[in-house]
């Protein structure tokens, strides 16, 4: 009994918090819904697929929480990506098309960073201000329409199509986590983000460019967007201003309920994805029971509370 005491004490719960709660929820969907299809293939699938933008944008968010920083305009960067992508994909070519989008993610975050690290404003106030700013874009670059995307190719690439049955969403999911876990774990970029969010002073005293690792993160956080933003135009076969404007609590909550602190330093790519999911399933639940929109807003801004309470109560202790 002892031993298991000393056990029990050993181990820090709170890092599995996420994947306790993911198996807590699901059990209780599972036996509440039975009835109504949440365990089926198809469903179970339709969550993997609505939440891999999801799981994008949170990888980008690790890495910039977890440098000390923060980005809340990766919303609207997947609007502006996915319209712009479209647009140039429609009148030019399907690489011109990706590139666009890809590189106007880019720009944004290159443009989110340069007033971070050089001018040393701060990063919530400074994404909090573009968030306003590339939705107001996005809703200009064509005049509130929703553009078409024709391409079969780039439909079937980035959001419908499939490859030995997997979806291609899926591919993208794997593929993306895997690397973002392998550079933020395994990588000299990795530990400099880390080093930075847990104390910046130290981190520059040690050699670390403190100034380009600000910038490169807001810029990661840029292109995971814009990424996200081409797997919604995929799967939905169309751009519109609307995309990802619902998507920053979500993604904030995935993040931090899967372990990533506010205050830095600390981070969590495989918690990130947990947490995605676990997000996901809970909305697809709630929908399946009947709940409002605002219902549903409600139970995420409670969990959202409680696992930034946790993440504060984590670093005070």
């Amino acid at each position: 009994m002892d031993q298991l005491t000393q056990l029990a004490t050993r181990i820090n719960f709170k890092q599995y918090v996420v994947y306790i709660g993911f198996l807590l929820i699901f059990l209780f969907f599972a036996i509440v819904l039975k009835d109504d299809g949440f365990l089926s293939t198809r469903n179970l699938t339709n969550i993997i697929l609505q939440t891999a933008p999801i799981t994008i944008m949170a990888i980008g968010l690790v890495f910039v929480l977890s440098a000390g920083e923060i980005d809340l305009s990766f919303g609207s960067i997947v609007a502006v990506s996915a319209l712009v992508a479209a647009v140039v994909m429609n009148e030019h070519s399907m690489i011109l098309g990706i590139l666009a989008g890809l590189g106007s993610g880019l720009a944004i975050g290159l443009f989110n960073g340069l007033l971070v690290a050089y001018l040393r404003l701060p990063s919530f106030l400074v994404t909090l201000a573009t968030m306003g700013l590339f939705a107001g874009v996005a809703r200009m670059l064509t005049d509130l329409r929703s553009v078409p995307v024709l391409n079969s190719t780039f439909t079937g690439i980035f959001g419908s199509g499939s490859l030995f049955g997997i979806p291609s969403l899926i591919y993208w999911t794997v593929g993306a986590v895997a690397l973002g876990h392998f550079v933020f774990r395994e990588t000299k970029y990795g530990a400099h983000v880390l080093a930075l969010g847990d104390n910046a002073r130290a981190a520059s005293v040690s050699g670390i460019k403190i100034l380009r690792m600000r910038l490169s993160v807001l810029m990661l956080s840029g292109f995971c967007a814009a990424l996200a933003g081409l797997l919604y135009a995929g799967r939905l076969q169309g751009a519109r201003y609307t995309l990802g404007e619902a998507d920053l609590m979500t993604v904030i909550a995935a993040v931090i309920v899967g372990g990533t602190l506010l205050t830095g330093g600390k981070g969590t790519i495989i918690g990130a994805l947990a947490g995605s999911l676990l997000m996901g399933m809970l909305n697809n639940g709630l929908i399946l029971m009947g709940l409002s929109v605002s219902d549903q807003m409600v139970v995420r801004g409670f969990i959202i509370l409680i696992a930034v309470a946790l993440s504060l109560r984590d670093t005070n202790h």
